[in-house]
């Protein structure tokens, strides 16, 4: 349902809502967002044309947040980035009166589809972060104990 590059510009979008007093370097979010960087940045451009951050050059430089997280929805950045796609017409074949309709299994997708869609909509960037108690929304990275298995830290 959500790509990568949606989950990826998400977890970007919820960290710059947190540290929102300072600009923060590609490598600090992706660090922090455990992001590949090269690929981090591309998502951010996407974002930055869009009007959601805001790029600057220079020695403190960095990324920010341009909208307001209030009014900032989890809609408003996967539409940017991997677009959700209702589906409006079934591929597989027309009614008699060669309108298209959609057959169970696709009325049953474009129904999941409306779901996600009114759930990220309702979701703003502020409610997670107050969910989260003003910390990282994201989950603590994983760490090795001594039998090698990964556990949270």
């Amino acid at each position: 349902m959500v790509s990568l590059t949606a989950e990826y510009a998400l977890r970007a979008v919820a960290y710059l809502a947190v540290e929102h007093d300072e600009p923060q370097t590609v490598h600090q979010i992706a660090e922090a967002t455990m992001v590949p960087a090269d690929y981090l940045s591309k998502v951010l451009q996407e974002l930055s044309r869009e009007g959601m951050v805001r790029s600057q050059r220079g020695l403190y430089g960095g990324f920010t947040l341009v909208r307001e997280p209030s009014s900032l929805t989890v809609l408003d950045i996967v539409q940017v980035v991997s677009p959700l796609h209702r589906i409006t017409e079934c591929p597989l074949r027309r009614d008699g009166q060669g309108r298209r309709k959609l057959c169970p299994l696709h009325q049953l997708l474009d129904e999941v589809l409306e779901f996600v869609e009114r759930k990220f909509s309702e979701a703003t960037v502020a409610r997670l972060v107050e969910q989260a108690g003003g910390h990282s929304v994201l989950c603590p990275p994983r760490r090795k104990d001594d039998g090698g298995s990964e556990r949270p830290e």
